[in-house]
């Protein structure tokens, strides 16, 4: 893969995945109306504060982008994330699935670029 165009998608993710961790801690974006289910979800999230682990590793991953630092680790963990985030709003939540089909696909490409780190990983 072009190094350019690597460094300016895993950027991009990184931008992006730090901006959503921050905004579990200081919501300067609202969330807006869940449904009962959703809601339910987030709930049980956030009363085993699942929510701030994950925020916690989407500011992680997102400085570890940006710095290029760890990023082939963090791709992998936020791997987990980014296929969850998909299925919630596949399953319970479906009018938001753009920003997470976006997280997946640019955590897939990021992989990619990361790809000789994991040669032996894989071998």
């Amino acid at each position: 893969m072009n190094s350019k165009v690597f460094m300016v998608v895993r950027i991009l993710l990184g931008l992006f995945v730090l901006f959503f961790g921050l905004n579990k801690f200081f919501h300067f974006m609202a969330f807006g109306e869940m449904s009962p289910e959703a809601g339910a979800y987030f709930g049980a999230l956030s009363s085993v504060k699942l929510i701030t682990i994950v925020a916690i590793v989407e500011i992680a991953a997102g400085l570890a982008f940006i710095f290029n630092k760890y990023g082939a680790l963090l791709a992998l963990i936020l791997m987990s994330i980014s296929v969850n985030a998909v299925l919630f709003h596949a399953m319970l939540a479906p009018e938001g699935i753009a920003g997470a089909l976006i997280l997946l696909v640019l955590n897939i490409i990021v992989l990619y670029g990361y790809k000789d780190k994991y040669k032996d990983l894989l071998s």
